[in-house]
């Protein structure tokens, strides 16, 4: 006797007779939709993700990408300063203009205090800088005269020696005469001579007594180079080496 069985859209019944084959279902787009669904929900269950990986319909999927790697942080910068140029390493860097605070005077230093701090400025005189005195040194004309007022091995090239009138004392003693006679024969009489004094550095007294004595003789043009051989080695010029004549000038 044949099997009869009622399709699920509502059609008519199909039948099978017994021990035969029965008769392909047709598909319809309900049943269509129906199989579909259940195919992905049994994908889904094998797959964890595979519904995510499909639901823009060709978007891309939403598996996050790798994280690009990151650079690797630079150290912090140093703290330390960097070394200090050879010319000036471990003697510290000098300010030949450093203020003291020492008072400018009209006095002579007395010669047991000639080391120490000295002013910024002198009385009746002016105070010149290195490179103020490179460009005077290398001027065709007017050249200045170089004088150094200290016992040393190293000096200026071509500055003469006027150890003496480092000395303290008074404007009238035996120094002032003998300083007095020198200038008068070095300048030909010349009071508009361009005078420069210089001795160790920012702390050495000899070369402002020695520029107050030629002041005090009538000298117009008295320069004071404060920063002496200290700062001239430091800006890297050359200087000469010769015996220390210690002679009175």
């Amino acid at each position: 006797m044949p099997r009869c069985a009622m399709h699920s859209t509502g059609g008519p019944l199909s039948c099978a007779r017994s021990g035969a084959e029965p008769e392909p279902l047709l598909m319809t787009p309900t049943r269509r939709r129906v199989a579909a669904m259940a195919l992905i929900f049994s994908a889904s269950c094998l797959l964890p993700g595979a519904i995510l990986a499909q639901d823009s319909f060709g978007g891309q999927t939403s598996q996050r990408p790798s994280p690009t790697p990151r650079a690797p942080v630079p150290p912090p910068p140093r703290t330390t300063p960097p070394p200090m140029p050879p010319s000036t390493q471990g003697s510290g860097s000098l300010d030949e203009a450093q203020d003291f605070g020492v008072p400018a005077t009209q006095k002579l230093r007395p010669s047991d205090q000639l080391g120490g701090p000295t002013p910024t400025r002198i009385p009746g005189g002016r105070v010149i800088a290195t490179q103020q005195l490179v460009q005077l040194l290398q001027a065709k004309q007017g050249a200045p005269m170089l004088l150094h007022a200290y016992h040393s091995m190293e000096h200026l090239p071509g500055a003469i020696a006027v150890v003496p009138a480092a000395q303290g004392g008074s404007f009238d003693d035996e120094v002032q005469r003998g300083f007095g006679q020198y200038l008068q024969q070095a300048t030909n009489g010349d009071v508009s001579r361009m005078l420069v004094f210089y001795c160790g550095g920012p702390q050495c007294w000899g070369s402002y007594n020695a520029s107050l004595r030629a002041i005090h003789l009538g000298y117009r043009n008295v320069h004071w180079y404060r920063g002496g051989v200290q700062a001239w080695r430091q800006a890297g010029l050359p200087v000469q080496t010769a015996p220390d004549p210690g002679a009175q000038p």
